[in-house]
């Protein structure tokens, strides 16, 4: 049986907002990407939303936005994708990597406190918490030390549209949230990505950037030309008419979706819980928006299950390795093994397996029953 790593859920009402789009006055930035920031707002129940280009964009702007640069430092989870901490680098900013939770792979609160308690010189000036595969990071415990300690939060909600932990939404507790709608995510353009936020001076900057730094868009000049003027030094980073076009239709089944998945990784849970498969746990009582379900293959035996899993035809993938020992992190700046052994160990152990809507049950059997008859072989 061959099962792939991803396919998406769009269908007929996608195509049909396209084609409509494509037959309309706009194809960038107009009404469509404008429709859409204010409902995905309102999903999240915050006030603003700033469609982007992708979700590297949307970080990229916030930080940009705050005047993060040169001398100043952002505290990022070693176990991220590279975006998370590449954003502060394009912005001259240095990166000071934290530790995570061995049994949840999210950044550890706790030690977040202590990299701000060691910062005498005040350089850090933002701590970015990613909600990695769906999973929320304690926003409240993290909004109660960034206070004490003056840095904005930026939310890495890449992985976490639908999540919620202990009455918190993404993006409700940051200083900003940044969501990706890249080819794989739970509501996908392709490309494409938004900024959240409640304080409406940061969205209104991150409008301006996006656009080149522009006083007036393409759509705020189309009834009538008004001249427009460059305000700062700004960036292409929007999100177009097209893309929101794909987005919006997904609105009104993203909880539909949601159970799907969500009925997908419980049965995963219980089969590997019995089969004697590691996977990150997820804590109770919290709403896990179920973006990627990952195993923790048995130690020195990743990259053989890996191959065997492929063999068998299952499509899989690894999210992620630890940033600091990617080579151009560990040349440029000195990283090396055992800085941060939580997130090493869990680089090395963790496999990502097929999670979204369209599994039949014959390919979600198929999947479980192989993992864990591979994992119990003596071979690994």
């Amino acid at each position: 049986m061959k099962v792939e790593f991803y396919k998406h859920s769009l269908g007929e009402k996608e195509k049909e907002a396209v084609l409509a789009a494509l037959d309309s006055l706009f194809l960038s930035t107009g009404p469509r990407t404008e429709e859409f920031e204010e409902r995905f707002a309102s999903y999240l129940n915050v006030k603003h939303c700033v469609g982007t280009s992708s979700g590297t964009a949307a970080l990229f702007l916030a930080l940009a936005a705050w005047g993060i640069g040169a001398g100043d430092e952002v505290v990022v989870p070693a176990m991220t994708f590279i975006a998370s901490s590449n954003v502060a680098l394009h912005l001259g900013a240095g990166v000071v990597f934290c530790d995570v939770d061995r049994e949840t792979a999210l950044i550890d609160p706790d030690m977040v406190e202590g990299i701000l308690k060691k910062d005498k010189q005040g350089k850090v000036k933002a701590v970015m918490p990613v909600h990695l595969y769906g999973q929320m990071v304690d926003m409240k415990a993290l909004r109660s030390i960034a206070d004490r300690y003056g840095v904005k939060v930026l939310e890495d909600c890449a992985h976490c549209i639908e999540g919620e932990r202990d009455g918190v939404r993404p993006g409700q507790v940051g200083d900003a949230g940044a969501f990706s709608f890249y080819a794989t995510k739970n509501m996908t353009s392709g490309e494409g990505g938004a900024l959240v936020c409640s304080d409406e001076k940061l969205a209104e900057k991150v409008r301006v950037l996006r656009l080149h730094g522009m006083s007036r868009s393409a759509a705020d000049r189309y009834a009538k030309y008004q001249h427009w003027d460059m305000e700062e030094l700004g960036y292409k980073a929007n999100m177009g008419d097209l893309q929101a076009a794909i987005l919006l239709p997904q609105m009104e089944r993203l909880e539909e979706l949601w159970q799907r998945r969500n009925a997908i990784a419980l049965e995963y849970e219980e089969a590997f819980s019995r089969g004697g498969v590691d996977f990150p746990k997820t804590l109770p009582g919290v709403k896990h928006a179920r973006h990627l379900f990952t195993i923790w293959a048995p130690e020195g035996c990743r990259d053989r299950l890996l191959e065997a899993l492929q063999a068998e035809g299952i499509g899989c993938t690894v999210n992620y390795r630890a940033v600091h020992l990617r080579k151009y992190y560990a040349e440029k700046f000195g990283y090396k093994k055992g800085d941060y052994p939580a997130a090493e160990k869990i680089g090395k152990r963790t496999i990502s397996i097929p999670l979204y809507p369209r599994l039949t049950n014959d390919e979600i059997g198929f999947v479980k029953d192989t993992i864990i008859k591979l994992c119990g072989e003596s071979a690994y």
